[in-house]
């Protein structure tokens, strides 16, 4: 039986450029849909076709790419594909559910990097391994892709995910944020260390009254706190 191919949305006003990521999508294997404007892009996301990733520009007509972001809540691995390189732009961007980010213009090896790192990620939590983690009130479990702070469910991106099992499976121990970006966005993608710092606070905010579990190590990184602390 053949294997079906990750299926991409990519959502891009501008034609060439829009044009230019299909080509080498699709060279690479991928299946692909496109859209020129945020209104088109839900449509398509609101439908019964499954995606596997969403490449985003930040400044389309009508609906910006961040609101497409927002209202995609997390269901999908988004890659924010846009010109705005700020770093607040980039916290912005990260802040409202994209997975990563890369700033126009960009090399397409490394376009086609991330895309591949997104993608593995993405399969690597959806197969999991039957790993569960309770620590304290909060529970994660890595095969049904569940987060749970006591009884309540706790929504976050693919790579807040990720980015928690690695520290659960890690309990105890300082992981560096160059440690936790090759575990978790993949060797050879560059990543700048801010993002992780910026993935934490979003993944504090919405754990909400177990938040206090993963903690700062000034100067070292971050870890799971230890239960009998």
């Amino acid at each position: 039986m053949a294997v079906s191919q990750p299926r991409i949305l990519v959502v891009e006003d501008s034609v060439d450029i829009r044009e230019l990521m299909l080509l080498h999508l699709e060279r690479a294997g991928y299946q692909t849909v496109s859209a020129s404007n945020g209104e088109d892009a839900m449509k398509f996301i609101q439908s019964d076709e499954k995606f596997d990733l969403v490449v985003l520009d930040w400044m389309l007509p009508g609906l910006s790419g961040i609101d497409v972001c927002r209202k995609i809540q997390r269901k999908i691995p988004v890659l924010m594909a846009t010109a705005r390189a700020l770093p607040d732009d980039i916290v912005l961007g990260l802040e409202s559910g994209a997975d990563d980010y890369i700033t126009k213009p960009f090399d397409l090896p490394v376009f086609l990097a991330r895309v591949r790192a997104l993608l593995r990620r993405a399969e690597m939590i959806s197969k999991g391994n039957n790993r569960k983690y309770k620590i304290g009130n909060l529970f994660l479990d890595v095969d049904g892709h569940l987060l749970k702070c006591g009884e309540s469910e706790v929504r976050t991106t693919t790579y807040e995910f990720k980015l928690l099992a690695t520290l659960m499976a890690n309990q105890g121990k300082v992981l560096s944020r160059e440690t936790l970006i090759e575990k978790v966005q993949g060797e050879g993608v560059i990543v700048i260390d801010r993002a992780i710092d910026t993935h934490i606070f979003g993944l504090r905010k919405k754990l909400g009254a177990c938040a206090d579990i993963v903690e700062t190590i000034r100067g070292v990184g971050y870890r799971i706190k230890v239960d009998n602390e």
